[in-house]
């Protein structure tokens, strides 16, 4: 049985004078010329590493202590001391030293600076370097923060499925799923692939959202969230995009618009208070690290009220800004990275709630407003999106359509078969509420809150187009 051992934040938070056993990874070995040898040691539990003193009257010192290179596991017996030297209150005196796996020279993660583009090459052995422990770390207390605030509040936890029949977003940029032989695939008589003789019987694919098979949890248990993976095949080639990731899309019975972006709003506002409770010295890192500003952000956006605004209001103060735009606006177009960094960071210096978007630029499921003559015959949908600054977008949600004739209209204006969504459509047919949810992408804030310039580096194994190693 493996010896019972302390974590290092533990032994970091204990005082002097107690007999401990650690286990860990060499960060790095000072040998003295005084007869003794200081080694970092670190286990992942925490953002800081813990300094071993080892002396030389150790009987493995000359054969394993000196010889200790960055990479080594190692397993450390001794005694907590008050250590003389800046930075942490404590260190490990060492009875006993025992090498439990070596590295050798060739181990990529030595004590210097390395770039992004390099960690991303070894990605199994990056979780080792100070920023890539500090953003799982973070990663998973914003992972925690999700399912205590849905907890808390009475949501229930619904796994959707990851294959599918059916396009959400109704863009067909989906991955399929098949055991079909790409070499020789069955034909039918008119010369198509006979999908007849697939898996499934029909053709189905990785999902790009559980929200319609949340939407019919949310009408019969009122409120649920799903938290999983998703996929899209795009081929964006960007540090904003991601061909797999995960996201958090809650939805709820008997609720409006206004609703939903109150959810939102305090969902958003949890998350960030909790992770920076839970990970101060992480963040603290990596906004050293990546944006000084970070924290200030943070706590700001904590204790804001956040801006509601239409889309169409928006679409005024752009166009008065006085900008010279990359992309122009006018009423009609969807709204970039670079208006929605304005709105939050200029204009209003807070968070942004911009609501009721054109129709023409949203989703089918999306409850349709009846608002055409407000802006020359075109409607406008039940749709929101939460802007933060710095990065714009974090949340998007709506009102979903409870009216089974204006959603089956809306389904075939977008080239879309209503035969295709049966089951969808049961629910507007037999005890339809007004519904409504919103998605969040776990990349996206996890790169919010860490400072991440990549967003294949908040990921532990970023799938891209061109690329799914390890």
């Amino acid at each position: 049985m493996f010896p019972k051992r302390s974590l290092v934040r533990e032994a970091l938070a204990s005082p002097p004078g107690g007999k401990i056993v650690l286990a860990g990874w060499v960060r790095t070995l000072r040998c003295s010329k005084g007869g003794f040898s200081f080694i970092t040691v670190n286990d992942g539990s925490c953002f800081e590493s813990i300094q071993v003193m080892a002396e030389a009257s150790l009987s493995n010192y000359e054969s394993v202590v000196v010889r200790l290179t960055a990479g080594c596991s190692v397993l450390v017996r001794g005694e907590l001391a008050a250590s003389p030297g800046k930075g942490q209150a404590v260190e490990l005196k060492a009875s006993e030293v025992e090498l439990l796996g070596r590295a050798d020279e060739t181990f990529p993660i030595q004590p210097k600076k390395h770039t992004m583009e390099f960690l991303r090459t070894v990605a199994h052995l990056r979780p080792r370097t100070n920023t890539f422990g500090a953003v799982a770390r973070v990663r998973n207390a914003v992972c925690a923060a999700v399912h205590g605030f849905f907890q808390e509040r009475g949501f229930l936890y619904v796994h959707t499925p990851i294959v599918t029949g059916s396009d959400c977003e109704g863009a067909g940029q989906m991955f399929r799923v098949s055991t079909l032989d790409f070499e020789k695939p069955p034909r039918g008589a008119d010369g198509k692939i006979d999908y007849s003789q697939d898996f499934f019987s029909r053709p189905t694919f990785l999902t790009v959202s559980g929200q319609l098979e949340g939407e019919t949890y949310a009408c019969a248990l009122d409120k649920i969230y799903t938290f999983g993976p998703t996929f899209r095949a795009e081929n964006s080639n960007t540090p904003r995009h991601l061909s797999e990731f995960w996201m958090v899309e809650p939805e709820m019975a008997f609720c409006d618009l206004d609703d939903d972006a109150d959810l939102a709003e305090a969902f958003l506002k949890h998350i960030l208070s909790k992770t920076l409770e839970r990970c101060p010295k992480d963040v603290a890192f990596l906004s050293e690290r990546n944006d000084k500003t970070l924290p200030d952000t943070l706590k700001h956006i904590i204790q804001s009220d956040f801006v509601r605004l239409s889309y169409t209001e928006a679409v005024e103060i752009l166009k008065a800004s006085g900008k010279t735009w990359e992309f122009p606006v006018s009423w009609g177009v969807d709204l970039q990275t670079e208006h929605e960094r304005y709105l939050t960071e200029e204009k209003f210096k807070k968070p942004v709630i911009l609501m009721n978007y054109p129709a023409k630029i949203k989703a089918f499921y999306m409850r349709m407003n009846d608002d055409a003559a407000d802006h020359g015959g075109e409607r406008t949908v039940a749709a929101m999106d939460v802007l933060v600054p710095k990065i714009g977008e974090i949340i998007g949600g709506s009102q979903r359509e409870e009216r089974l004739d204006v959603l089956e209209g809306r389904i075939r204006a977008m080239n879309m078969k209503p035969e295709d969504y049966g089951w969808y459509l049961d629910l507007r047919r037999f005890g339809t509420v007004p519904h409504a949810g919103f998605g969040l992408g776990l990349e996206r804030t996890v790169q919010f809150v860490t400072g991440m310039s990549n967003i294949r580096d908040v990921i532990p194994y970023p799938r891209v187009p061109r690329s799914a190693e390890f």
